[in-house]
C-alpha cells in the first residue's frame, strides 16, 4: 500500500464512479485503519460537505472492503479520539480452516484468470496442487465451491482483489437451415461476431468467435471489418488454428458468413455450411454465450479503431497467449441430458464434469482419429503442462497489459 501518494477528491469520486483505477491493497486491518485515519487528517473529513464526506466514504469502502457501519464506527472513533486503534478481542477465536496465507492465494489466482465461476476455480485449485505441484493451494485442493463463495466475501479476500447493434435478416439461398448433429465428433463449429464498439461515427474492431460445440475448444480472431477482404484471410488462420478436422460451419444469418466467398472456401474445405433457424434461439447458443463470457470479458466494451496495427497487436496476444489459454488451462462446464421416464430431458451441468477443451477433447473415444495429419497428443501435451493455469494466466495478463500499450485508442 502507498501512503507518500493520497487521491484527491476528484480521483476519489473517478475510482467510485469505476472511470479510472487506483492500485492499492490494504493485506491487514491494521494498514486498512492506518490508511483511513491518513485519508481522514489529509482532507479534513470533519470541514467537508456532505457529498464530499459521501465521495471519501464510498472510496474508503471500496479499498479497504469495511461495510458502511464499520466505517461509521472508524470516523466517529476518530473524531473522538484523533486516532483509530484496533479492538482488543475479550471473546475466544478459533483457527479456521483455510489461513489468511490461502485466501491470498485464492484471490491471486482468481485475479489471474479474471473471476471464473466457483466450480472452475476448484478444478484449477486442484490441479494447481495436483498437477502442478503449487504448494501453497495444499489446503485449498479440497475447497468447496460454495465455501468458495464464502472466501470471496471476507474482508481479506476483498482487500486483496477488488474488481470493480443487430444483425438484419437476410433471406439468402446459401447454406441449410438445421441445427447441425455432431454425434459426439468434434469438429461442429458455432460462429458469431463481436463488435468493439463505436466513437463518434466510427467503427471500432470485430472479433470472430469459433467455439467447437463438443470440446468447447475456442479459437478468437480480430479483423478491421467484416467485409469479405477481411473475413475470408481470418476464418482461414482460424480454422488452421484447430487441432482437429473441421466438419461443420454454423452461424447466424450475418451476411460476413452467409456469402459466397465464405460458402466457397468451406467448400473447398470440405465443410458444410449451416444457419440458424427462425424462432431457435439456442441454435447458436454456444458462441453467443462465450462473447459475453469470453471476449467482453477480456477486452471490455471500450472503443478500438479498426487499424491494421491494432489489429495485428490484438491477434499476437489472441494466438500466443489467449487461444491457448482459452483452451489448455480454463475449465469449461459441459451439460449432461438425462431423459427421464416420461421421456422429458433434463440438461444439468455437474461440478465434476468441469474440465478444460484439451482434457475433454483426450477423453472421446479413439480421440486420435480426430487430430489433423502431423499433430499427436504427445506434442500437444509439450503445450499444455508447460506451465500451470496459474502461471500461464499471469503470464497472458502481463502480455495483455503490453498489448493494451501498443494499441492507438
Amino acid at each position: 500500500m502507498s501512503t507518500t501518494q493520497l487521491p484527491t477528491l476528484k480521483q476519489m469520486e473517478d475510482f467510485v464512479s469505476g472511470t479510472t483505477a487506483i492500485d492499492l491493497s490494504c493485506p491487514n486491518c491494521k494498514e486498512a485503519y492506518s490508511y483511513i485515519e491518513q485519508v481522514l487528517v489529509a482532507h479534513s473529513y470533519s470541514k467537508l460537505k456532505k457529498p464530499e464526506k459521501s465521495i471519501v466514504r464510498g472510496y474508503l469502502g471500496q479499498v479497504t472492503g469495511f461495510g458502511s457501519a464499520q466505517l461509521t464506527r472508524l470516523i466517529r472513533q476518530h473524531k473522538k479520539r484523533g486516532h483509530i486503534t484496533l479492538a482488543v478481542r475479550t471473546q475466544p477465536t478459533f483457527a479456521g480452516k483455510y489461513l489468511p496465507a490461502d485466501i491470498l492465494e485464492l484471490a491471486r489466482i482468481d485475479e489471474c484468470h479474471e473471476d471464473l465461476s466457483g466450480p472452475a476455480i476448484c478444478q484449477i485449485l486442484k490441479r494447481e496442487y495436483n498437477v502442478f505441484g503449487n504448494e501453497a493451494c495444499i489446503r485449498l485442493k479440497d475447497l468447496s465451491a460454495s465455501h468458495l463463495y464464502n472466501l470471496r466475501k471476507t474482508n481479506c479476500y476483498e482487500r486483496r482483489h477488488s474488481n470493480f447493434t443487430k444483425t438484419k435478416p437476410a433471406s439468402v439461398p446459401i447454406g441449410e437451415r438445421t441445427k447441425p448433429r455432431h454425434d459426439g465428433r468434434p469438429g461442429f463449429l458455432r460462429v458469431d461476431s463481436v463488435h468493439q464498439g463505436d466513437k463518434d461515427g466510427e467503427k471500432g474492431v470485430y472479433h470472430i468467435n469459433l467455439v467447437d460445440e463438443v470440446t468447447q475448444w475456442e479459437v478468437v480472431v480480430c479483423v478491421e471489418g467484416i467485409s469479405e477482404q477481411f473475413m475470408i484471410p481470418a476464418l482461414t488462420a482460424a480454422m488452421n488454428l484447430f487441432p482437429f478436422m473441421m466438419l461443420n460451419f454454423h452461424a447466424d444469418n450475418g451476411s460476413e458468413y452467409i456469402n459466397q466467398k465464405v460458402a466457397g472456401l468451406l467448400e473447398r474445405m470440405l465443410v458444410k455450411l449451416t444457419k440458424s433457424r427462425p424462432y431457435h434461439s439456442g441454435d447458436n447458443g454456444l458462441a453467443e454465450t462465450k462473447n459475453g463470457s469470453i471476449i467482453r470479458k477480456a477486452l471490455g466494451w471500450i472503443h478500438i479503431p479498426r487499424t491494421a496495427d491494432n489489429v495485428l497487436a490484438i491477434n499476437r496476444w489472441y494466438s500466443a497467449w489467449f487461444v491457448p489459454y482459452l483452451n489448455f488451462h480454463r475449465p469449461c462446464a459441459y451439460r449432461v441430458t438425462e431423459i427421464n421416464a416420461q421421456g422429458k430431458a433434463k440438461h444439468s451441468y455437474p461440478k465434476a464434469g468441469y474440465t478444460m477443451p484439451y482434457e475433454k477433447l483426450k477423453s472421446l473415444p479413439k480421440a486420435e482419429q480426430y487430430l489433423k495429419p502431423g499433430l499427436s497428443f504427445e506434442l500437444l501435451d509439450l503445450q499444455a503442462y508447460a506451465m500451470s493455469d496459474t502461471q500461464w494466466a499471469e503470464a497472458m495478463r502481463t502480455q495483455k497489459a503490453a498489448m493494451w500499450e501498443s494499441i492507438q485508442l
